[in-house]
């Protein structure tokens, strides 16, 4: 009897045992599950966008060299096929955008570099440059032969484009680094948009411009009597004595966007750069200027010429500080207006690309 009760009592401790052991290992499951869920919600946390998909970025652009060297990753994103969303604008000059950027209509924009420097101090450093995008691509036309050195433009008229950017001030910049005061001994008219002025050009309306490519060359393949006169990179170079690049184009974006979606930025710049590169390869010339054609930038004649002449790049990081540092000293000295009537501070470089 007693071992009977022996054997009962051993049977019903080991079935308590093996019950207790179950449940210990449930708690232990269910308690790895719970810390494995909120290891997994606090790095979700830090990482908000792991997915970018639901992310559109508003891009802006100019209808020349800034938008040339974007048409790649505007034809994948129009079939779907880039990474990220993006939302295009493409305008004429740079005051139909300098409006819409102060109020955060854009994210991206693609402007003149000291427009940027003059919109970081406008809206109390709202907006950082996140790459260059375009060197030196500025050059005086002239129908006929008279033009041969910048002594040779006193007394003369320049038709221009860009009043209130680089255009205009890397030609003032240059009239009085060789002893010519603009407005006295040069007289300048702005137009609105390249396209107006490269027009009056190859119409004979007009006889000397300041023009970019590829405008220049639009107008060289419809007035025989058009040529290049003068290089006014090579022109600013020489007065600057080889401490400054012209960096005419860049990108720039909102502060609060570059805060609030970095890796959304960082797909951008990876993409802007994959879109510069192939539009620079001279092995896709002749599909990339259907697509500068298909954009309503320019003709793809035009663009065929023109592309290699346009100096577009993609330059970020430490080397675009440092270019456009050189750069933006040299209009503070000449003109404080040019870049907003003071040189930007460190915050506004995007350097975390």
């Amino acid at each position: 009897m007693k071992r009977r009760f022996l054997s009962l009592f051993l049977a019903l401790l080991l079935l308590f045992t093996l019950a207790g052991c179950q449940k210990s290992s449930s708690s232990q499951d269910d308690a790895n599950k719970d810390s494995a869920q909120q290891e997994q919600q606090k790095e979700e946390e830090k990482t908000p966008e792991e997915n970018t998909d639901d992310v559109t970025i508003r891009v802006a652009g100019l209808k020349g060299p800034t938008a040339m060297g974007m048409v790649k990753m505007m034809d994948d994103s129009a079939k779907g096929d880039a990474q990220g969303n993006y939302d295009f604008t493409l305008a004429g000059a740079p005051e139909e955008l300098t409006g819409p950027i102060v109020q955060g209509e854009f994210d991206i924009a693609a402007v003149p570099t000291n427009l940027a420097s003059t919109l970081y101090n406008k809206t109390q450093g709202k907006v950082q440059l996140a790459a260059l995008n375009t060197l030196g691509v500025l050059y005086i036309v002239e129908t006929g032969d008279s033009i041969q050195s910048v002594e040779d433009l006193r007394g003369r008229t320049i038709y221009a484009t860009g009043k209130g950017s680089t255009p205009e001030y890397a030609l003032n910049y240059v009239l009085t680094q060789n002893g010519l005061t603009p407005g006295e001994d040069v007289q300048v008219e702005y137009k609105t948009e390249h396209s107006e002025l490269a027009a009056l050009l190859a119409a004979g309306q007009a006889d000397l411009a300041l023009l970019p490519q590829p405008f220049v060359t639009s107008v060289l393949t419809q007035n025989e009597n058009a040529r290049v006169a003068l290089d006014l990179t090579q022109l600013w170079e020489d007065a600057a004595q080889g401490e400054s690049v012209l960096t005419m184009g860049c990108l720039l974006v909102q502060k609060s966007f570059a805060q609030e979606h970095p890796q959304a930025l960082a797909t951008f710049l990876k993409e802007y750069q994959e879109s510069v590169d192939y539009v620079t390869d001279e092995n896709n010339l002749d599909e990339v200027s259907t697509l500068i054609e298909e954009q309503g930038i320019i003709t793809k004649a035009v663009a065929q010429k023109a592309l290699p002449q346009c100096n577009i790049v993609c330059i970020t990081g430490d080397e675009m500080k440092t270019m456009t540092q050189g750069f933006l000293e040299i209009l503070m000295n000449a003109d404080p207006t040019s870049v907003g009537g003071a040189l930007p501070g460190d915050d506004f470089y995007y350097l975390e690309s």
